[in-house]
């Protein structure tokens, strides 16, 4: 029988991923109510899942509360950041298990009011880390399980948001201060945090961290720029983040995320309109914006892991790259490519089985001559090219790993103490760098 699934939120998260996954997998899960303020997206998901009427909720606190009647097993979080632990303390008392989006929490001080709700009720929630289960990591965690590169030594994330991105989101979008969301390495970047975590199997000991907001201040706008692009802006032409060319001309061919976010008008029209006097419109130098632009973490970890996390806004790609060294061998990988590359010091190492992945070519490298192989770990569209849909194959993975253990099979279940110290990891990075700090652990 289906999983009964209420989802709390219908945005791009709520609807284009968990529903979607859902209404694709209809005799795995269904998507049994819907919660969401704004009509046109509840009825939209709601539509699409043939969810009865009386289901239909513009506020949460109702759908939690008829969880029973409605005959649920599952509850999806995908609300605004702020409303996720309110959402979830209200859904550990129903007993049935959470899929909540990351981030679990926008404070400390909410993320352990959850972490305690959920050990004192014994809680199943799982957090949206997409990032443990795209083939990409877990290629990399199969070859360090493995023992290929020896113990490991030194990790090196670089998250490179690219422009347009940061500009999108963290800028114009909904992440773009702190009043309405959270820090930024909180919000983009506790998914690195995450991996980070996992690799190291425990808890750090210390956190520093620096950066700011270099760039996107009003005191960088060209001359005359106003406060909207479409109000004749002199530097439209040359200005990178000039908005009529990243939401009509660039992504002229799509109407899901971002232009989604636009509003219901997906035509060239409609999408001007919006940007005329919309908050996807704004001169990047004129927004409300107050979130960093740029940070470098530094994670000490007990066991001899040091690692580093490295953000910008000002990346040409969209991606994530990798470097992990150990003291058998080194892995280096670029999610947007899927490839990785592994070096084995040894003259008598042999690589390691690593399903999901394929070699791709081997060579060696002077001046010792020590082998070096390259593999592909990514997912694969009808081409055979890289596709980087959902997460890069995270989205999925994720939601079917959630699907099957509530079907009683055998998941690589994520736990989520681990999970909620990438959030703490986040808050330690963010005090650090404000108070120009080392952060030392706090034992839980």
């Amino acid at each position: 029988m289906a999983i009964r699934l209420g989802i709390l939120g219908a945005g791009a998260r709520g609807s284009d991923t968990y529903g979607r996954w859902a209404i694709d997998h209809p005799g795995r899960a269904a998507v049994a109510a819907v919660a969401d303020p704004m009509p046109h997206r509840r009825e939209r998901l709601a539509d699409a899942g043939a969810v009865p009427n009386e289901h239909r909720y513009p506020d949460w606190r109702d759908l939690v509360a008829d969880a029973e009647a409605i005959g649920l097993d599952a509850f999806v979080i995908a609300l605004p950041d702020r409303l996720h632990v309110p959402a979830a303390l209200a859904a550990v008392d129903t007993g049935l298990p959470i899929l909540l989006e990351k981030p679990a929490a926008t404070t400390a001080e909410d993320l352990e009011a959850l972490a305690a709700a959920a050990r004192d009720r014994k809680a199943r929630i799982w957090i949206g880390h997409v990032m443990r289960f795209q083939p990409f990591w877990l290629a990399i965690r199969r070859l360090v399980d493995a023992g290929a590169i020896g113990r490991l030594v030194t990790m090196r994330v670089e998250e490179n948001i690219g422009f347009w991105h940061f500009a999108h989101s963290y800028v114009r979008g909904n992440w773009r201060n702190l009043a309405g969301s959270s820090p930024m390495v909180l919000a983009k970047t506790c998914h690195d945090l995450d991996i980070i975590r996992w690799f190291a199997g425990e808890s750090p000991a210390a956190v520093a961290s620096a950066g700011g907001l270099a760039h996107f201040r009003p005191e960088h706008a060209p001359d005359g720029a106003p406060d909207h692009c479409l109000d004749g802006c002199p530097a439209a032409d040359s200005c990178p983040f000039y908005a009529p060319r990243y939401y009509v001309e660039a992504l002229a061919d799509r109407d899901g995320w971002p232009v989604a976010l636009l509003g219901d008008d997906p035509s060239p029209e409609g999408r001007l309109a919006a940007l005329r006097r919309g908050p996807y419109g704004r001169c990047v130098f004129h927004s409300d914006n107050d979130v960093v632009d740029h940070q470098q973490t530094v994670v000490d970890f007990p066991g001899g892991l040091t690692a580093t996390l490295s953000t910008s806004a000002f990346t040409g790609q969209n991606t994530r790259t990798v470097r992990i060294t150990g003291t058998a061998g080194e892995i280096a990988g670029n999610l947007r490519t899927g490839t990785l590359e592994v070096d084995l010091f040894s003259p008598t190492a042999m690589l390691p089985e690593v399903p999901g992945a394929r070699v791709s070519a081997s060579s060696t490298r002077r001046p010792m001559g020590h082998r070096v192989f390259e593999l592909y770990a990514g997912p694969v569209d009808a081409a055979g090219e890289p596709d980087h849909r959902g997460h890069s194959g995270g989205d999925e993975a994720l939601v079917d790993a959630f699907i099957t253990s509530l079907e009683g099979g055998e998941t690589a279940a994520t736990d989520l103490e681990a999970s909620l110290d990438s959030h703490r990891m986040a808050f330690a990075a963010e005090r650090a760098r404000l108070e120009r700090r080392t952060i030392l652990w706090e034992a839980r």
